[in-house]
C-alpha cells in the first residue's frame, strides 16, 4: 500500500517498516517484498546481502517469486557469490510453480551450459513455457533457435512466427529477425508464417 501509494502518500520507508513487522512474522509475501526494497534501495539503503536473506526465507517457504529473484542474485553474484549451479537450482523451482521469467532464465542456463550441461532441448522446452505466457524474450529465442535448427529441426516458417510474437510484443530484435529471414523466405513461407502467428496468438488467449 504505502510502497505504491494506494490510498496513501507514497512512502518507501514507511513501507519497509510494515513489510518488515510481517517479515518477522513469517509471512513470506513480506520477506519477498523487504527484500526487493533493500535490492532497490526503497526506503532503505541498497544492500544485495540484506536483499538476499529475505528472499531465501520465503524461498524456503515455497513463494515462487522469491525463488525466482534469489535465482537471479545467484547468476549476477549479487549479494552472494556467483554460482550458476544454485541459479539453476532456484530459477526450476520459481520455473515449475510457472514464472515465465525464471523459465526464460532456465531456458538460458541450458543454452548456455551454465550451471547444468548444455542441452538444446531442455533450452527449446523452457523457452516455450515462457513464450506460451507472452515472455517476448523467449519467444525472440525460439525463433533464433528454430531459424538456426538448434535442439529443434530448421523451420523458418516457425521461426518468423515466433520473431513475429515478439515484435508484436515490442522486442526490437525480433523486428529486425523477422525482417532479415523473410528476404530469405518465399512468399508462401511468409504467409505461412503469419498464420502461425495468428494460430499461436489464439491458443494462448483461449488457454487464459
Amino acid at each position: 500500500m504505502y510502497d505504491k501509494g494506494d490510498g496513501v502518500p507514497e512512502d518507501d520507508a514507511e513501507a519497509v517498516k510494515w513489510y518488515r513487522e510481517a517479515a518477522d512474522q513469517g509471512l513470506a509475501g513480506a520477506q519477498t517484498n523487504l527484500g526487493l526494497m533493500y535490492a532497490n534501495g526503497k526506503g532503505v539503503a541498497e544492500d544485495d546481502a540484506e536483499a538476499v536473506k529475505w528472499y531465501r526465507k520465503a524461498a524456503d517457504k515455497g513463494l515462487a517469486e522469491a525463488q525466482a529473484n534469489l535465482g537471479l542474485m545467484y547468476a549476477n553474484g549479487k549479494g552472494v557469490a556467483e554460482d550458476d549451479v544454485e541459479a539453476v537450482k532456484w530459477y526450476r523451482k520459481a520455473a515449475d510453480q510457472g514464472i515465465a521469467e525464471a523459465q526464460f532464465s532456465l531456458g538460458v542456463k541450458y543454452a548456455k551450459g551454465e550451471g547444468v550441461a548444455e542441452d538444446d532441448v531442455e533450452a527449446v522446452k523452457w523457452y516455450r513455457k515462457a513464450a506460451d505466457q507472452e515472455s517476448a524474450k523467449a519467444q525472440f529465442n525460439l525463433g533464433v533457435i528454430y531459424a538456426n535448427g538448434e535442439g529443434v529441426p530448421e523451420n523458418w516458417v516457425l521461426a518468423y512466427a515466433y520473431f513475429s510474437l515478439a515484435a508484436a510484443a515490442g522486442n526490437s530484435d525480433a523486428k529486425e529477425a523477422k525482417q532479415t529471414i523473410s528476404k530469405s523466405m518465399t512468399s508462401d513461407q511468409v504467409s505461412e508464417g503469419q498464420k502461425m502467428s495468428e494460430r499461436l496468438m489464439k491458443s494462448k488467449s483461449d488457454s487464459k
